[in-house]
């Protein structure tokens, strides 16, 4: 299992967008759009393990998943 895959996700529609966004709760700032829920979970979780593999390359600290507080 990857530290990503700990993360809480969220998918809802966009109206502005017209397609379905994909959230986590722990990193505010990221999303993805995307043509179908599924499409928005896969391509956040992608957007999510980016971050996290550059925060981790840079020696950043990388945000604890809500579920190990």
């Amino acid at each position: 299992m990857n530290c990503h895959d700990r993360y809480t996700y969220r998918i809802t529609w966009s109206d502005e967008d017209e397609m379905f966004v994909g959230l986590c709760a722990e990193f505010g700032l990221l999303s993805h759009l995307d043509d179908t829920p599924g499409k928005a979970f896969s391509g956040i979780r992608d957007v999510v393990a980016y971050a996290v593999k550059a925060l981790d390359e840079d020696g950043a600290p990388i945000p604890e998943p809500l579920s190990t507080r």
